[in-house]
């Protein structure tokens, strides 16, 4: 396996079988080919891999990914707590959480792995892109899954604020119940039929448009489908309840949705832990 390289990780291909240099080449063409001959592609038990080698279906091997160009996210990610154990950030709007798609270097699991010298930093979930507010790491590897269960587990409480229009055919406080579908390579999460997966408080708190959104479940865009599901759509939300493109350099319009507030009984030491955002921008 290959150690952390510019603070990331190796990629992790699954090969269908045969020559490996055949098949890198039939599938990722020239960058590929020439890594494995370079000596950079590695197997599974972390032998250097060379133009003889075969390799049975289902096998692994592990190659360092070529950075995309990326338009830097000009926003600052302040730290609200670190110790031994894990990272607490408020992360900004435009910044992905981890590397994904054409946001690799620009997330803030780079950045931070680089500006705090911690290879293994790993986050324990996950915001949007466009979500700010509120996001926890853990230091190390073998910590990861006893916070990342506590979320998927819906054992930490969290509250977030967003903006939006009022109506006053809208009849707050509320919980909206869906079931919230998401497939891959289609931008939208859709409301369809069956038993829901997602429910969330909504609560006006302003009469300026100031809500107060308590998630109960975690499902994938989930505060903004429940908004505009009410006729009340996230303020700068792109895609719901219309997909909107903007450029990549494009950051005049964040999202109005922070995550405020997590708390949760530590599964380490058991005691309560509370993080709050200090962002202020649009939410005082």
């Amino acid at each position: 396996m290959l150690a952390v390289r510019d603070a990331l990780g190796p990629a992790r291909v699954r090969l269908r079988g045969g020559p490996v240099l055949a098949e890198l080449d039939a599938r990722f063409g020239a960058p590929a080919r020439e890594k494995l001959l370079a000596g950079e592609i590695r197997d599974a038990g972390g032998t250097v891999l060379d133009a003889g080698t075969v390799l049975p279906p289902g096998s692994f091997v592990y190659l360092y990914r070529e950075l995309p160009d990326e338009v830097p996210v000009p926003f600052e990610m302040p730290l609200l707590y670190r110790d031994d154990d894990i990272v607490v950030v408020d992360k900004p709007h435009f910044l992905a959480t981890m590397p994904r798609g054409r946001h690799v270097a620009q997330t803030a699991l780079v950045r931070l792995r680089c500006s705090l010298g911690l290879p293994e930093l790993s986050p324990a979930h996950r915001l949007d892109r466009l979500t700010a507010g509120v996001l926890l790491f853990t230091t190390r590897r073998e910590l990861r899954g006893r916070y990342q269960t506590l979320f998927a587990r819906g054992s930490v409480h969290k509250t977030y604020l967003a903006r939006a229009m009022v109506s006053p055919a809208v009849v707050l406080p509320r919980v909206v119940r869906s079931r919230i579908v998401k497939r891959r390579g289609e931008l939208q999460a859709v409301c369809e039929p069956g038993e829901p997966n997602a429910e969330t408080l909504v609560e006006l708190i302003s009469p300026q448009g100031l809500y107060r959104l308590t998630p109960r479940t975690g499902r994938t865009h989930q505060l903004r489908v429940h908004m505009a599901s009410l006729g009340l759509p996230i303020t700068g939300d792109p895609l719901y309840p219309k997909v909107i493109h903007a450029a990549d350099d494009d950051f005049s319009s964040p999202l109005q949705l922070l995550a405020k507030h997590i708390e949760f009984d530590d599964p380490l030491t058991g005691s309560r832990r509370e993080f709050i955002s200090r962002r202020e921008e649009i939410w005082s």
